[in-house]
């Protein structure tokens, strides 16, 4: 997309009136002088799709849809985009492809590096966008993908700056599965997204899908180690938080309380494992890591997922959900929640751990010897 030059049609704008001192100034002096010559860019009112699509895919992107900030499911979304960019029209909404076994893997560490390298491939390629429409005359910014996120609002307002997941719902990208993950009608869940916002209309908006490419397999039903995806619908997502984010903002607050609560460091130890505290550290020297995301593990939803599903569904879960659901770890609940009593009933080979989440403090514990070891 070629700018369009005040030269060209425009008549450039009457110079401003400015201090003395000020117009004097070379850098200044030198702006006015490209704009009274008519040698300064103005973009188009309209950003061309077909332009922005080329943009979004050679930035890193595998997909991309925009969608106008005046979109009836965006109305929550409007104040946010407005605070972080006035003047916000539109929003372009990219999906960056996870490898799918990487993402299956019983092995965290493969898993969450998998997370990790995407994540930073897809804020890579926002920036890349963003710094294009920059470039063509446009505002624009791009929000982190995940985390950093506002923690100066933890805890009484959402923390994140755009919801990504209802961004591109709106623009087309895919439909909300049960499991409260997008899944794109080729990539399925595996992709993570990211939303760049611009000052500007696009001349062609995406379309919501008229199909859900969810296959109400209910595997993610059957993978939840606590039970935070209901059969009919319904989402736990406080159970969710409390194991999956068990090393993140609330998480990482419940386990400072719980030193600063022990008496030294035997008590310490008898509340939290040698494994625990290594995997807090590693967490806090490297990106903080999920204890699940098995929901998004065994989807077999989008075209390029599903045929082996097809082919041998017995296979798949076999190879796919049961070491999922074999793997022995630890699950973090919140004490006397239904998530606890689901992962007893239905994990009795997984240890279970009473945790506060964070969400408030914890209750003071008696002085005696006699003190009832949590579960690890």
């Amino acid at each position: 997309m070629t700018a369009a030059r005040d030269g060209e049609g425009h008549t450039p704008p009457p110079p401003p009136r400015l201090p003395a001192k000020l117009a004097a100034h070379p850098s200044v002096r030198a702006v006015l002088a490209r704009r009274a010559a008519g040698d300064t860019a103005r973009p188009p009112a309209v950003i061309d799709a077909a332009w922005l699509r080329e943009l979004c895919l050679a930035a890193g992107a595998d997909d991309m849809a925009a969608v106008s900030l005046d979109h009836p499911d965006l109305a929550g979304e409007r104040e946010y985009a407005q605070s972080a960019l006035p003047g916000t029209r539109s929003l372009i909404a990219m999906a960056v492809r996870l490898n799918r076994d990487n993402c299956r893997s019983p092995a965290r560490s493969v898993a969450n590096q998998e997370y990790h390298q995407t994540d930073e491939q897809a804020n890579h390629a926002a920036r890349g966008v963003t710094q294009a429409l920059q470039d063509a005359g446009y505002r624009a910014l791009n929000p982190s993908v995940g985390f950093p996120q506002e923690m100066d609002r933890y805890s009484r307002d959402r923390i994140w700056v755009v919801a990504h997941k209802t961004v591109a719902v709106a623009a087309g990208l895919g439909v909300m599965g049960l499991h409260r993950n997008v899944i794109h009608p080729k990539f399925g869940s595996f992709m993570l997204l990211v939303t760049v916002l611009v000052d500007a209309e696009v001349s062609e908006y995406g379309q919501p899908l008229d199909y859900n490419p969810c296959i109400d397999c209910k595997l993610c039903v059957a993978a939840c180690p606590v039970g935070a995806i209901a059969k009919d619908g319904a989402f736990d997502g406080l159970a969710c938080a409390t194991h999956n984010y068990r090393e993140f903002m609330s998480g990482f607050t419940d386990w400072v309380q719980t030193v600063a609560d022990s008496e030294d460091a035997a008590d310490y130890r008898s509340r939290v494992t040698d494994s625990e505290s290594a995997s807090m550290w590693q967490s806090l020297a490297s990106p903080p890591g999920y204890k699940s995301g098995y929901c998004l593990a065994v989807c077999p939803a989008g075209e390029d997922v599903l045929g082996p599903y097809l082919d041998d569904r017995k296979s798949f879960m076999d190879t796919v959900l049961r070491p999922l659901r074999d793997k022995r770890e630890t699950l973090y609940v919140l004490p006397g929640s239904q998530a606890q009593e689901y992962a007893r009933r239905r994990f009795p080979h997984k240890p279970i751990k009473e945790v506060t989440g964070g969400w408030q403090p914890p209750a003071k514990r008696s002085a005696s010897p006699e003190r009832e070891t949590p579960t690890s």
